[in-house]
């Protein structure tokens, strides 16, 4: 396989519900030399993945030759891959994730059911509950709660230890983020084994861990994931992990999430992989083994692109639209003149309107996602 100089042919997909745009550049950087494809995102009677059949069909013209249908794509030419897709998206507003359980400290059963109350529609009679995303809950005994002298953590503790001090006579360590943390109740490791091997026989093969104040203090929902991670789970999202801030709420509702989609986009991305002879990765410290495979990155709900291995279902919930935003972001603000740019964004499944305007990026934490 010849070495890759740099120069490679450079492809771009857009992967909707609908239909999958592909772009490829020979490695000239110029527009004018830019390939287009269009094709059908579900079409299982001519190919199985439309991303891998634009990728085919681009290499083809680039190369000259026909290359056969079915057969591993060799990436040897290829310097890169960037792919933005709805996926996601489309599987959250469809509700066709994977079956998945919530994991909550015990007395917290209900509170996505909950919520935070709030009423966006505060005159509207007949008020529809968001679903959850989970089928089953499971309280795991263990208790932690925050003291009342957080500026201070170490104002009544007798040990050096920078993550252990603990006062005498109190069951008291210091949290990631500095705060005083009681521990009421450590969890059981039997215990919490006897409860997610209940979940595993019933065929749950996905779970979201959140516990109270898992954000400054991991320790048990570390230990819950060690054990999921013993009894075969084949996915376990921990909210400490994938969003290490205050609030259970929200940390649940994004465990969930993760929990929920990352299965079906782990399940598409390697089908994805499975048609290319060279593999894909990224040339990294982190990924030194990759060798000659072409880089191979997604679009994140950020707006930022992330490496194949990475790609997760809480950050692919708005790739697309993101990618979207950025698009017409380069391409059709004028700094000069200042005026905002409205986007919108339709697609065969779900439709995008965003508003880009003082030359920056507005990133929020939370946001709904209706159908």
């Amino acid at each position: 396989m010849a070495a890759r100089q740099g120069n490679g042919i450079r492809i771009a997909i857009d992967r909707g519900g609908t239909f999958t745009d592909c772009v490829g550049n020979p490695g000239t950087g110029r527009m004018e030399d830019d390939i287009i494809i269009k094709l059908l995102s579900e079409d299982p009677s001519n190919y199985s993945d439309a991303p891998l059949e634009g990728i085919r069909r681009l290499l083809s013209k680039f190369e000259g030759r026909e290359i056969p249908r079915g057969e591993p794509i060799d990436t040897s030419g290829i310097e890169s891959i960037r792919m933005g897709t709805t996926v996601a998206t489309n599987a959250l507003l469809e509700r066709k994730g994977e079956r998945m359980a919530l994991v909550v400290t015990k007395g917290f059963k209900d509170c996505l059911r909950i919520g935070n109350q709030s009423r966006p529609k505060i005159f509207d009679l007949a008020i529809r509950r968001p679903d959850v995303l989970y089928e089953k809950v499971v309280e795991i005994d263990e208790r932690v709660t925050l003291e009342d002298y957080a500026e201070d953590p170490t104002r009544y503790v007798t040990s050096t230890s920078p993550r252990d001090q603990t006062p005498a006579g109190a069951k008291i360590v210091r949290g990631l983020s500095s705060e005083a943390v009681r521990i009421l109740q450590t969890p059981s490791e039997d215990a919490v084994r006897d409860q997610l091997q209940g979940l595993y026989d019933e065929g749950f093969r996905s779970i979201a861990v959140c516990l109270m104040h898992g954000y400054t203090f991991p320790d048990h929902e570390a230990l819950v994931g060690r054990v999921a991670r013993d009894i075969g789970f084949s996915h376990i999202s921990l909210s400490h992990e994938l969003m290490p801030m205050i609030k259970l709420i929200p940390r649940a509702t994004s465990a969930c999430a993760d929990a929920y989609l990352t299965p079906t986009i782990k399940k598409y991305i390697s089908s994805f992989q499975a048609g290319f002879q060279g593999g894909l990765g990224v040339k990294s410290v982190k990924n030194s083994s990759a060798g000659d495979a072409a880089r191979c990155e997604f679009m994140q709900s950020d707006g930022g692109l992330v490496d194949v291995s990475e790609f997760s279902g809480l950050r692919a919930i708005l790739s697309g639209p993101a990618g979207g935003v950025v698009g017409y972001a380069l391409t059709s603000y004028d700094p000069k003149t200042n005026i905002p740019v409205i986007g919108f964004d339709m697609g065969g499944t779900s439709t995008d309107v965003s508003r880009y305007g003082s030359g920056r990026y507005e990133h929020v934490f939370e946001t709904p996602l209706r159908a």
